[in-house]
């Protein structure tokens, strides 16, 4: 491991959270495409499939920021435990109904339940914030490491869902995500000592995280980027089949997992400087720019480099979108902030994956690719359009933000 790698483990307690962050997320890559490959599967229905897969991504996406709000009132163990409780009730409850054949319905409660699942990244990222508070070279590389572990399950995630679920039954895939989820979460929250400190209700945590500005400007990028990363997925497996591949997709997808895993590795050495919004903005319009070569996607080995190349702009890009939430947002709102850009990719991903089905059934797989290609346009504008609200400064985050707050804990004890 590269010695700024090392540097940051070198704090009590950062191998031990690292770890369970990465069993933890390992259901963000699997329960998706685990539910999708068991009803298709169990029922041949492809179309009920994914309706529930966009039915969890949407529950997720309306229920993370509210838990991750409660996280930072309560902490993390008291809420992380009983709301990872009801998503694998929720899930074991859509298996059971999965393979009992019960009504659609039914499927569809669960699947909304189930997205009571914590944002554990945004959990892992609090806790290097706390520790690394203050040294913004050592946090630029924690990020950057999380940005690895999360193109590292990306990568593998998948392959192990599907593969389980075709080659011994259908509902191993989402039962292993359960598995790792509650392992996961479990063994991160037995950790007390790295576990950021809790900000009880009152007048400085009244406020939505989304108050600030500059996170907004986040959030609505991160819809439209979620659109490229759904809009990709879903073209790229009609693309392999159209091919006569299509097991080959899952491979073409790791390629593009891959070129994130890679760059964010290197990005994680590098000593920057300069604003942040600066880096932030440059990493979408690249995002957007490399949509342009899969529109010549002719074969499976050029989409495979097209992709590959096009991944390196996501993982610098992520880490200093997380690096800019802590800047505009108020440290008793951190894991908040956070989990809305992680809704923001949620609910870009259903959106992208639909307008993207909707694409392909009607002009073909090639066609497809513009639907990523609309969407890198669209973060690329809102970008522009929003990057005065980031590079001024944050009137709602940031340190000025924790220093009001400070003032206003010390007038109520005065009082």
């Amino acid at each position: 491991m590269p010695s700024p790698y090392r540097a940051i483990f070198a704090a009590p307690g950062t191998k031990g959270f690292s770890a369970a962050g990465f069993l933890g997320r390992m259901p963000l890559s699997m329960m998706s495409i685990g539910v999708v490959t068991m009803v298709s599967q169990l029922t041949g229905r492809y179309g009920l499939a994914g309706a529930l897969s966009a039915t969890l991504a949407m529950s997720a996406a309306v229920l993370g920021p509210w838990i991750s709000r409660l996280v930072d009132r309560h902490g993390q163990r008291r809420v992380l435990r009983p709301a990872t409780l009801v998503a694998l009730a929720a899930v074991a409850g859509l298996l059971v109904c999965a393979q009992q054949r019960l009504a659609d319905w039914t499927l569809f409660v669960f699947a909304a339940g189930a997205g009571c699942v914590p944002s554990v990244g945004s959990m892992i990222r609090a806790r290097w914030a706390e520790i690394y508070r203050g040294s913004p070279q050592q946090l630029h590389t924690a990020y950057s490491w999380e940005s690895i572990v999360d193109e590292v399950c990306f990568i593998f995630g998948p392959i192990i869902s599907i593969g389980l679920s075709t080659s011994w039954f259908p509902e191993a895939g989402p039962l292993l995500a359960a598995g790792f989820l509650l392992v996961g979460v479990f063994w991160l929250t037995a950790q007390r000592a790295t576990e950021p400190v809790p900000h009880p209700r009152g007048r400085r945590t009244r406020n939505s995280a989304l108050r600030s500005r500059g996170l907004q400007v986040l959030v609505v990028t991160f819809v439209a980027t979620g659109a490229l990363f759904g809009a990709i997925d879903v073209v790229t497996v009609a693309f392999a089949e159209e091919q006569g591949h299509k097991a080959a997709a899952s491979l073409v997808l790791a390629v593009y997992a891959l070129g994130s895993c890679v760059a964010g590795a290197v990005f994680g050495l590098l000593r920057l400087s300069g604003k942040a919004s600066v880096r932030w903005l440059v990493g979408v319009c690249a995002m957007a720019v490399s949509m342009i070569p899969l529109q010549l996607a002719g074969n499976l080995p050029f989409l495979a480099v097209a992709l590959f190349v096009a991944g390196l702009a996501i993982a610098p890009t992520m880490v200093t979108t997380m690096a800019l939430v802590e800047q505009h947002v108020p440290r008793t709102a951190l894991t908040e902030g956070m989990t809305w850009t992680s809704t923001g990719l949620a609910v870009g991903v259903a959106l992208g994956s639909s307008a993207a089905g909707w694409v392909v059934d009607a002009s073909g797989a090639g066609a497809g690719y513009a639907v990523p290609a609309v969407a890198g346009a669209l973060a690329a504008a809102v970008a522009f359009l929003g990057y005065r609200r980031l590079s001024g400064p944050a009137p709602t985050g940031g340190r000025g933000e924790d220093d009001r707050n400070r003032r206003t804990d010390d007038d109520e004890r005065v009082a």
